[in-house]
């Protein structure tokens, strides 16, 4: 091993807790053997070295969200995605319980229930954001699934 030579003696005597002898790299020399939790500081990333962490990407992304959905074009594109997931979603739904005819009635009380919620939900809001706009979109391409499912059994 290249870090045998370095191994150092972690103790914690005050503690009454020995760790023995530990290998560990070369970064860690600098850390303070004798910490209290009150005395351990976290530090933030300093310099622009490329390296980000992930609570700093977690951070960015409703912003950048926020900036890629302004164009309205992308809006109506989502839109229209989330209305045709909808309608898959309910196909699927209508052909997996439909063709093993079990629990028919569970399903569609679950389908009857997402979509009151949904509604719930999308009225209740004092201001419509996107994300909830594509809630609706994407309960209304479900609900015009079941039609079209209901229609072609129907016919």
């Amino acid at each position: 091993m290249a870090c045998a030579s370095n191994s150092i003696v972690i103790g914690l005597p005050n503690y009454g807790l020995n760790a023995g002898t530990r290998v560990l790299s070369p970064s860690y020399r600098n850390f303070p053997r004798k910490s209290s939790y009150r005395l351990l500081k976290v530090r933030a990333l300093q310099g622009n070295d490329g390296r980000r962490r992930l609570v700093d990407i977690i951070r960015i992304i409703p912003e950048l969200s926020r900036n890629y959905f302004r164009s309205g074009s992308r809006r109506a594109l989502f839109g229209g995605i989330a209305l045709l997931g909808g309608f898959y979603v309910a196909q699927t739904i209508s052909l997996s319980f439909g063709a093993l005819a079990v629990n028919d009635v569970i399903a569609a009380v679950v389908c009857v229930l997402l979509t009151e919620y949904v509604t719930k939900f999308y009225y209740s809001r004092p201001k419509v954001t996107f994300p909830v706009a594509l809630l609706n979109n994407f309960k209304m391409g479900f609900t015009y699934g079941l039609f079209i499912d209901a229609f072609k059994l129907a016919s």
